[in-house]
């Protein structure tokens, strides 16, 4: 064995077996940001086998405060293209497979499919609870986390722990993001950090495990937190779950909830435009019917809102889809 690993094999909980089971794995790391620049070099320099990184965003120069995989010379670059060249110049003896799209309904079946631990750095809650459901289905394990302003958690979810939903049953009212609340680059970094820590333990065995854990950093008080998940339980009634928009069929009755402003053309022609305050306009001239009712918005937190009213006047069929980048 080379030199490369020496510091880390001579440790009891790795040794060369473990760095043989390192070599085996394969992880996929959702979004090349924050989070996934500390998660993909740690990962990397372990010497984890194979990384399929899957992003659609270009590098700003915005990112570079917080993504240090990234260089002034990236900007404009692919995300996923420009971290795969990054990963390669720390460790040429990796494949890496560099996937510059984005996670959808329609295409995170097949990629958890073929992975022995997912890691949710994506900043999208849409993309949290749709890998979720098919980490769960696949026993699959999630280490997903969030990192905004000074705080940020990690957490083990699937692979025989309770999923996502069992913790966070419901998305907030309101989701700040990293362009809206502001983070540290410190701060991002130390959760992207710790969810490499939980991969590794993962894949080393390596007690305890992170399955069913979640801790939390709050940098305004140096403090950190956290809490045992383990007796969690799933939650019960019909989830509402994401679908891609190009799933969306003839017959649906499909809501846009972005204002007219926002979105003065839908990209779904047949879709209703009904915002958030006037959704009881839209109740009062559509009761619950068979007809699938399909709630669309940007990022997918308004259709959240809004498919969980209608659960409780007596909708039950219902699904949500985010038009994040998607053309009228």
């Amino acid at each position: 064995m080379s030199d490369r690993y020496a510091r880390q094999t001579v440790l009891p909980h790795v040794g060369e077996a473990g760095q043989a089971r390192l070599a085996a794995a394969h992880v996929l790391v959702i979004g090349a940001g924050g989070l996934g620049s500390p998660v993909l070099q740690y990962l990397a320099g372990a010497g984890v086998g194979r990384i399929t990184v899957i992003d659609h965003d270009h590098v700003e120069e915005s990112n570079l405060h917080r993504q240090p995989l990234y260089a002034m010379a990236d900007i404009g670059s692919f995300k996923a293209q420009a971290v795969r060249a990054a990963l390669l110049r720390l460790n040429p003896t990796i494949t890496v497979e560099a996937l510059a799209q984005r996670l959808t309904p329609t295409n995170a079946a097949a990629l958890v499919a073929g992975a022995d631990v997912v890691v949710d750095a994506a900043d999208s809650l849409a993309v949290t609870y749709t890998v979720n459901d098919i980490c769960l289905q696949h026993h699959t394990p999630l280490i997903s986390a969030s990192a905004v302003g000074l705080t940020g958690y990690v957490g083990g979810f699937c692979g025989g722990a309770p999923s996502y939903r069992a913790v966070f049953p419901d998305m907030p009212a309101r989701a700040a993001s990293c362009s809206s609340a502001g983070v540290l680059g410190s701060v991002v970094g130390m959760i992207g950090s710790l969810q490499a820590q939980c991969v590794l333990q993962l894949l080393l065995g390596i007690a305890p495990s992170p399955l069913g854990r979640l801790l939390s950093f709050d940098a305004g008080r140096l403090a950190f937190g956290g809490f045992d998940f383990h007796q969690a339980s799933e939650p019960e009634g019909d989830a509402l779950r994401f679908i891609d928009p190009s799933d969306v069929a003839p017959d649906d009755l499909v809501i846009d909830l972005r204002s007219l402003d926002e979105a003065p053309i839908s990209p779904l022609a047949t879709a209703l435009r009904f915002t958030l305050e006037h959704i009881d306009a839209f109740i009062d001239a559509h009761p619950p019917a068979d007809r699938r009712v399909v709630l669309c918005c940007h990022s997918g937190v308004r259709a959240w809102r809004v498919g969980r009213r209608l659960q409780s006047r007596g909708y039950a069929n219902l699904a949500l889809a985010t038009l994040a980048g998607i053309p009228a």
